[in-house]
């Protein structure tokens, strides 16, 4: 019967965590990766500790890349330290006063403000908001890719 419960949580954990790859808020590569450890729990579940630890390091990694990306963006398009800086505060802010789209247009809004605070013409500083974007969506894809292939995995070992 525990099983069955482990099965239904790590089910419930690998939907969130592929929602959580779209909605900024929830982490969905950590959750997505709980649900591997759900399913290692019951019966069905026969991951080595090679493969839950690559995965736990994948989930971690791309986590902390969604939060650097975004800058690199902002930093590949020409943005300046000040688009930089804008970029993270942006981002700081828009996690904490305006989730979920805050996450998406704070660094867009920081890097553009940042750059022109810096001096910058407004195209370029737009084009470093851009990258910002740019850099938000590649993280969005990351995560993506990280939970698909534990969800992957835990409908493998599952059936």
């Amino acid at each position: 019967m525990l099983d069955y419960l482990w099965v239904a949580l790590g089910l419930v954990l690998i939907v969130v965590g592929l929602v959580g790859c779209i909605v900024p808020i929830l982490p969905g590569p950590p959750l997505s990766f709980l649900a591997l450890l759900f399913l290692q729990f019951s019966r069905w579940g026969d991951f080595s500790t090679t493969f839950l630890l690559i995965m736990a390091f994948v989930a971690l990694g791309v986590t902390v890349l969604d939060y650097i990306v975004p800058v690199w963006g902002t930093k590949k398009t020409g943005g300046t330290k000040a688009g930089i800086w804008g970029a993270t505060i942006g981002l700081l802010l828009g996690i904490f006063f305006f989730p979920p789209l805050g996450i998406i247009l704070g660094p867009l809004v920081g890097a553009i403000t940042g750059e022109l605070i810096g001096g910058a013409t407004p195209g370029r500083s737009v084009r470093a908001g851009l990258g910002s974007l740019l850099g938000f969506l590649m993280g969005t894809g990351l995560k993506l890719i990280a939970s698909g292939l534990m969800t992957f995995y835990f409908f493998k070992e599952l059936f």
